[in-house]
């Protein structure tokens, strides 16, 4: 994005924070639509406590992302020493990592709906299970460029809105939702999706609020290798002209979004 090839992205918090702590302080998040990590470790049927994953080969998608942040927390919660006591392998994205775990590449992996979902289906287990843990996290987050706010706010304000148009749209149009699953992940089966939607509402930011929690709870996981993050304050991060914006024209009133 710095490079000019976008002027928004909706990404998991880790990267833009990083990027801003090496002093790319450009960033800004402008909204979320989910706060919260619901990835879980599904593991092989003869995996199923926290403690079976020790020596075993674990998949997380892309070291950094998502699915590779729960790993690492999600272990720590159950004791474990990600690092030390398993074998954290990049899958690629979530297709590619549900295949890998099904053709027994890896023993287990950091997925999240519909994926775990797909997975617990065809006897794969919740091993840490994330819907229960739910750390904070800016798992998909709005990010732009304060230099592209001051050049183009109402694009900016455009893409806003049209995220909130969105957000209905998947909210009272859940056959829509699941055609456009299907075409992007090759997802088929009716009941994972049914399954996974339910789950997932229950987390969404209906008013795409990005909350400062989620935010602090990624300063402090990296804090733990680069005392950078200790200097720095979700506040600096966040602006919610955009979010304030939509409050005050009526957007999420007119949309019926409470």
């Amino acid at each position: 994005m710095s490079g000019g090839n976008g002027s928004v992205a909706l990404v998991g918090g880790e990267g833009p924070i990083r990027a801003f702590l090496s002093g790319n302080t450009d960033f800004v998040f402008i909204g979320s639509v989910k706060n919260v990590l619901t990835h879980s470790i599904m593991g092989k049927p003869d995996i199923k406590r926290p403690e079976d994953l020790k020596g075993k080969k674990i998949g997380v998608g892309r070291i950094g992302g998502n699915s590779h942040y729960f790993a690492l927390y999600g272990m720590r919660q159950k004791g474990l020493d990600p690092l030390r006591d398993a074998n954290l392998i990049q899958t690629g994205g979530a297709p590619e990592t549900f295949l890998a775990l099904s053709s027994g590449a890896v023993d287990a992996a950091s997925m999240t709906t519909p994926q775990d979902t797909r997975a617990a289906f065809t006897g794969f287990n919740y091993v840490i299970d994330g819907r229960e843990i739910k750390p904070p996290y800016v798992a998909t987050g709005f990010v732009t460029l304060r230099s592209i706010i001051a050049k183009r706010p109402k694009v900016i304000s455009q893409f806003m809105h049209m995220m909130a148009e969105s957000y209905k749209i998947m909210l009272t149009d859940r056959d829509l939702a699941f055609r456009l699953m299907a075409k992007k992940i090759g997802l088929t089966d009716r009941k994972v999706f049914d399954a996974a939607y339910t789950q997932e509402l229950k987390v969404l930011e209906p008013k795409l609020d990005i909350k400062a929690g989620a935010i602090q709870a990624t300063l402090d996981e990296i804090a733990r290798t680069d005392p950078r993050a200790t200097k720095v304050s979700p506040q600096q991060l966040i602006d919610r002209r955009f979010l304030e914006e939509m409050e005050k024209d009526g957007t999420f009133d007119r949309l019926g979004i409470k």
